[in-house]
């Protein structure tokens, strides 16, 4: 088919917002994977799927059977997919839970236990029309039921829902309804053309759970998915078996053993003595093995990015000017070789990572400009620099990264004295005026990816946002983000998000330098590890390496 008999076909799929998205990729603004991506995104599952996308019929040829051994750390509480936080429990909750949809890192939105889904004209009334036959481990039919409880109980304030933070101002309790058994329709607070990614394994606790569920998850971690419990040991571990029920294809392993560990050292040891086939990845456990043929390091590209909160109600960072100084001082590609291992991507100070078919590419690239940074600062009145406390977590690379900002900064005379708490400590009780997260001068929070930007934009700039730890409060900027979410389609949606992009690099609320790639390490024995840059572990498509 030439090229021209392609765009002609794509434009019978569907309406106007489609067909901008195609103009798009026949000119060459957009990739085909991305055009892809956006057919999913607006409903198009039955196109995307015929494309190739995917993770179904993954490794059908390989012989099923064994047991895949994984290390993870230790929950931080009861797992609960209404509560969790931590990747531990959410690699567990992912061998048995399952989604409306999968946001796949490679190929976009993917049908899970809704089939498609479609939006009115105005992007605030979805419609999901559910997977007929599904039934949860305990042999009961999924309906829409259960879907609708699901979410009511994510968006109840009493619940404890951890994912309240992410749906305010976009879902509101009673915002879930009953269509008919196998239809649910959201009605939201205001209009959001990615509200897919919203109801996906992005909002890591949207597992869909019984409508009678009371909270009890870990007495037989009841879902949909394709491994079942076979035994949970708190503070142990848990394994799980091949759930002959599955409404797609059967997972390959027979079992999965899952062990949890105190120390990510122990981990890389275990997997050294071929105790384990997959664990977390670190840098300090990557150059453990690195070089060795027995293991391999498996990443995707994610929007995971370290922020760097300016609080712009409190001096020196009331004036905009001196935000920006310190944004000026960081060499973002010196951090992205050195610090991460060249496994990122450089940032702009935006929630926008490249990755983002909306983002704009035409903003400029921010970077190291000392000069200029000592002369916003004499500007500012502060020609010889100030001191700051920057407080942060110690967690990850964020403790070394600390340190560079700290080097960086003292090019501009800019003194920075380092507080890095235990991370438990930084968030304290995660509210305003009780967590040194949202409530210091200067620090590092750690976010984890998202396949659309909206939470980062939403929670942690927007003037009500739950994360908002820099206490940025701008009308402009909120009613640009009015607008971003009503645009209906990928053109309008990179004009507002360009908007956005300019106003956030003049304001400087936040630096975000680089946008990391998510790793995991495995055993160079096993095949078709998969897994979300949000902490998912998809073990159903794993086979052995026959010697």
């Amino acid at each position: 088919m030439t090229k021209r008999n392609e765009i002609d076909s794509l434009r019978n799929l569907s309406g106007d917002i489609w067909n901008v998205a195609v103009d798009e990729y026949a000119a060459g603004y957009l990739k085909r994977r991305d055009l892809l991506k956006y057919a999913a995104l607006i409903g198009l599952t039955g196109f995307a799927a015929s494309q190739g996308l995917g993770f179904r019929g993954v490794a059908r040829a390989a012989a099923p059977g064994g047991t895949v051994r994984v290390g993870l750390g230790q929950p931080t509480k009861a797992i609960d997919p209404v509560t969790l936080t931590d990747p531990a429990s959410i690699g567990v909750v992912s061998q048995v839970g399952e989604y409306l949809i999968l946001d796949d890192p490679k190929d976009g939105l993917q049908p899970k236990l809704a089939l498609s889904w479609e939006a009115d004209e105005t992007a605030k009334r979805w419609t999901f029309k559910l997977r007929p036959g599904v039934k949860f481990h305990d042999g009961r039919t999924v309906t829409a039921k259960d879907v609708v409880a699901s979410f009511e109980r994510l968006v109840d304030p009493n619940s404890g829902s951890s994912a309240l933070s992410a749906y305010k101002g976009i879902l509101s309790k009673g915002g879930a309804k009953i269509v008919d058994d196998e239809t649910v329709a959201f009605d939201l607070d205001q209009s959001n053309s990615n509200f897919p990614f919203y109801v996906s394994s992005d909002v890591y606790n949207a597992v869909i759970l019984p409508a009678d569920y009371a909270g009890d998850f870990e007495k037989n971690f009841n879902g949909t998915g394709p491994f079942k419990l076979e035994s949970f040991r708190p503070k142990q571990g848990a394994s799980f078996v091949r759930n002959p029920d599955y409404w797609g294809d059967k997972a390959l392993p027979d079992r999965v053993e899952i062990k949890f560990f105190d120390d990510e050292q122990a981990q890389v040891v275990a997997l050294q003595a071929g105790q384990l086939d997959v664990i977390p990845s670190t840098t300090r456990l990557e150059l453990a093995i690195e070089g060795n043929p027995n293991f391999k390091l498996l990443s995707v590209q994610a929007s995971s990015h370290d922020a760097v909160h300016l609080r712009t109600d409190q001096a020196p960072f009331t004036d905009k000017r001196v935000r920006r100084a310190l944004a000026l001082t960081l060499d973002r590609e010196a951090i992205v070789k050195g610090l991460l291992k060249g496994r990122a991507i450089a940032g702009n100070d935006t929630p926008f990572a490249p990755i983002f078919p909306s983002s704009d590419p035409s903003v400029p690239q921010r970077k190291q400009d000392i000069a200029e940074a000592k002369r916003l600062l004499a500007e500012a009145g502060v020609p010889n620099g100030f001191e700051v406390t920057l407080t942060t977590e110690r967690a990850y690379d964020i403790p070394d990264y600390a340190v560079l900002i700290q080097n960086f900064a003292k090019k501009a005379g800019i003194d920075i004295k380092l507080n890095v708490l235990p991370q438990d400590a930084y968030y304290g009780s995660a509210t305003f005026g009780s967590s040194p997260w949202l409530d210091s001068n200067l620090g590092i929070t750690d976010f984890g990816h998202r396949g659309t930007p909206d939470i980062f934009l939403n929670a942690t700039l927007k003037s009500t946002g739950a994360w908002n730890a820099a206490h940025f409060k701008n009308p402009d900027y909120d009613a640009l983000l009015v607008d971003y979410g009503k645009a209906r389609d990928l053109q309008a949606q990179r004009v507002a998000a360009g908007k956005i992009q300019t106003l956030l690099l003049d304001e400087t609320p936040e630096i975000i330098s680089y946008f990391s790639q998510y790793s995991r390490i495995a055993s160079s024995k096993v095949e078709g590890v998969r897994f979300t840059a949000i902490s998912h572990l998809l073990l159903d498509r794993v086979s052995f390496v026959q010697a």
